[in-house]
């Protein structure tokens, strides 16, 4: 099936980077502009909701409303609904995100009906040059000195055979300096068919990785990442990624990471010596690299959530 990139709908908001305006019936977003790279708030971005809002609304477990740090449901724009830190949505036109991008239009990113509920979703279509990142400072509760631990958890929607480029697509990476130094990624592989989905958990470049091996050459077993061969995404239901991990930074090789799809427990990287050194002001959260199909509902907690608890999150359909 061919999908036809439809620009004109009334039902869709642009991702730009100038004024809130609308032009022709579609409702233009900015996040680069001047008000922002000051830290002054620009007149109509949506309005913040408390953690325990967010919770009601998207059904999460009332157990997990206080471990809420970050909260992007797209349903009111393209900042996050409910944030610790800065809840607004960056663009750069280069991956180190050295220069926030003050100009750029990303006409092919869309908020558009449809998300997971009753709300809306995030679109990627095909195009797009820019990468787009929310910063990690306070949004996750990452410690320098002392154990850290978290969950992160999102919906995607897509058919990766037909949608995604043939390169390496990461619909999440966060990490401060590259995909393997200091970085958790989910990405779907190159060259496999099926295309192998993946959560990878590698500390610093030198810690994980001292005699400086090849990632690609290594076999899968060997890798500090989970490694799924036959992943259930499709165009017609979303999938719920959930990734749990415990006692980073805590200078012991107990460092623990689980990936979960729909709920369940698809496996785990442990044993290993989980030493992430960021600079939290610099790190980045970012979201759809070379990605093609929907998102919705990024989350971040605190605190390694429990099974029940990540069951009752991706329940919400």
């Amino acid at each position: 099936m061919v999908r036809k990139r439809d620009t004109n709908r009334s039902d869709q908001t642009v991702l730009t980077l100038g004024n809130h305006k609308k032009v022709n019936d579609v409702n233009r977003l900015i996040f680069g502009s001047l008000a922002v790279i000051c830290g002054l708030v620009v007149p109509g971005l949506a309005q913040a909701e408390s953690a325990a809002e967010v919770a009601a609304r998207l059904g999460l477990p009332e157990s997990a409303v206080k471990s809420l740090s970050f909260a992007a449901t797209f349903d009111r724009g393209f900042e996050a609904d409910f944030a610790r830190g800065d809840a607004r949505l960056y663009s750069s036109k280069t991956l180190d995100r050295k220069v926030v991008d003050a100009t750029l239009e990303a006409e092919e990113v869309v908020t558009v009906t449809g998300g997971v509920g009753p709300g809306r979703m995030l679109q990627f279509r095909p195009g797009r040059k820019n990468f787009l990142f929310y910063k990690v400072k306070e949004n996750l509760a990452y410690q320098a000195k002392g154990s850290w631990s978290g969950t992160i958890s999102y919906w995607l929607k897509l058919d990766p055979e037909q949608d995604l480029p043939k390169e390496f697509v990461d619909p999440l990476q966060i990490t401060q300096k590259a995909w393997n130094d200091a970085a958790f990624w989910n990405d779907f592989t190159k060259d496999d068919r099926p295309r192998k989905f993946r959560l990878g958990v590698l500390a610093d470049l030198k810690v994980w990785n001292p005699d400086n091996r090849d990632f690609d050459k290594m076999p899968d077993t060997e890798k500090p990442a989970v490694v799924l061969h036959k992943p259930p995404f499709s165009r017609e239901k979303w999938t719920n990624i959930t990734i749990s991990f415990s006692n980073f930074n805590s200078g012991e090789k107990n460092g623990r990471a689980r990936l979960y799809l729909d709920g369940q427990l698809q496996g785990e990287v442990s044993g290993r010596d989980q030493r992430y050194s960021w600079d939290a002001e610099k790190a980045a959260i970012l979201i759809g690299i070379n990605y093609v199909g929907a998102f919705d509902n990024l989350l971040i907690f605190d605190r390694e959530l429990s099974d029940d608890e990540i069951k009752q999150i991706s329940a919400v359909k």
